[in-house]
């Protein structure tokens, strides 16, 4: 019978025996030198790969000392001060005007920026990279600064081949830590926005519009939102991934300027006759980044500048005769008005792209290199021309106060009649001087150099 019967001769094999359970103490221990081995290759791994990321990433190369004390904004004056003199300056080449954000005065130097008491000048912050700093600009209540990377691996074509300002880095003006710091209830919808890579051009410019920030370049500009996330690429992409979704190829840039969610810039094209003034959206359709909608585009003539942009007007200088085109949001130009400005000061592009332009309460006050000209903050036509001044000028306790060469006049901020001088010694200084204010401070850009008055 089958199952019945021995069919192999020899001793019945022994039955199995099931292998030792393993106490439960001894179950994360390595049992053979297989074990040990890929366990030792492993770490050695991660050790390794630790330090690469270390010594090649932001970490390695960033030093900060925040801030743990609370800071209060400084009052503005209550009445206008008699006289302003020198309270204290230090070294700021990173900052091509004074950035003055939150509760304190923001410089640069080299890798370093620093967050300063604005009444003493005292360096409350630090935030310190080995990259040498681009430019430093306030926007969305924060302080934004911008850091040189080399840029060798780009093909030579390319107008970031010898390097850009791509490390971007956030601050937040009281602590000096990286991002907006949010109060404990508040949920968190976004990253802080702290730092990101981004593309831009040597000598870029950042222009805030409230909402969105654009960088300036004579081949590309990017725009980011509040947590640096790219909105918006216009211009000569360094990564195409989708061909033909810019308007136009080979154009370089002569000026930028911004309003609310959109951005002008002039284009010089090789098929055009003149140069071309655009209009177009900071965020595209389905957030498509590399497709900038268009508000309109139009050829304007020679050697032309954007001046200013409002909420449905565009402002654009033109020489030979001196005038100012205003445009709406068809493209149509509504009006020319004539300016008193010579040939001159439309000689080259403005320094980043940007025409120096201060806003004030229903005012833009617009240096053309030579004269300060304020416009309607809505309109954007001219209102009013001092001759003689060195920069654009601020409004500081309901006045205007334009920097000229002898000192800072004073003037009416509607009809610009001039009420009186403050002496200001600069020292031989006579380049141009941008301003700004924080509380009781007047604060100039001359130069490398900020110095705050009072």
């Amino acid at each position: 019978m089958i199952g019945a019967e021995d069919v192999l001769d020899g001793e019945v094999p022994p039955a199995s025996v099931e292998p030792e359970p393993l106490d439960p103490g001894e179950r994360t221990m390595f049992r053979t030198g297989v074990d040990v081995a890929i366990a030792v290759l492993i770490t050695v791994v991660a050790v390794v790969a630790g330090f690469v990321v270390w010594q090649t990433g932001s970490v390695r190369s960033t030093s900060s000392q925040t801030n743990p004390n609370p800071v209060a904004a400084p009052e503005n004056p209550t009445v206008f001060p008699p006289s302003l003199a020198e309270a204290w300056r230090t070294r700021s080449s990173g900052t091509q005007q004074p950035v003055a954000v939150g509760p304190v005065v923001v410089t640069g130097e080299g890798g370093e920026v620093a967050g300063r008491n604005p009444i003493t000048g005292d360096v409350l912050w630090r935030y310190t990279r080995n990259l040498p700093l681009c430019t430093i600009a306030p926007a969305w209540s924060l302080a934004v600064a911008v850091f040189r990377t080399e840029g060798n691996w780009l093909p030579a074509k390319d107008s970031r081949s010898s390097g850009g300002c791509s490390e971007v880095t956030a601050l937040d003006p009281a602590t000096g830590l990286r991002g907006r710091q949010r109060p404990p209830e508040e949920p968190v919808q976004k990253p802080n926005g702290g730092e990101r890579n981004s593309d831009a051009e040597l000598g870029t410019r950042l222009l805030a519009d409230g909402t969105y920030v654009t960088t300036t370049g004579h081949r590309l500009l990017t725009t980011w939102r509040d947590d640096l996330v790219q909105t918006m690429e216009y211009g000569e992409l360094p990564s195409l991934v989708n061909p033909g979704k810019q308007p136009r190829t080979g154009c370089g840039y002569g000026s930028v300027a911004v309003a609310p969610v959109k951005i002008g810039v002039i284009e010089r094209c090789p098929t055009d006759l003149g140069d071309r003034l655009t209009v177009y959206r900071s965020v595209g359709n389905d957030n498509k980044a590399d497709e900038p909608p268009v508000v309109f585009s139009v050829v304007v003539g020679a050697r032309a500048r954007v001046v200013a942009l409002s909420d449905n007007r565009t402002a654009v200088a033109l020489p030979d005769p001196s005038r100012l085109l205003v445009f709406d949001e068809t493209g149509k130009q509504l009006n020319e008005y004539p300016l008193d400005v010579p040939d001159t000061d439309f000689n080259g592009d403005p320094d980043g792209l940007v025409v120096p332009v201060t806003k004030g309460p229903g005012i833009d006050y617009w240096w053309t290199g030579s004269r300060t000209i304020a416009l309607h903050g809505v309109d954007l036509y001219p209102l009013w021309t001092q001759q003689g001044t060195l920069g654009p000028g601020v409004v500081f306790a309901g006045r205007g106060l334009l920097p000229v060469p002898d000192g800072i006049r004073v003037v009416d901020v509607a009809t610009g009649q001039p009420v009186g001088t403050f002496p200001v010694d600069r020292g031989g200084y006579a380049g141009p001087v941008m301003m700004s204010s924080i509380g009781p401070m007047v604060l100039e850009q001359r130069g490398p150099d900020l110095v705050a008055l009072r």
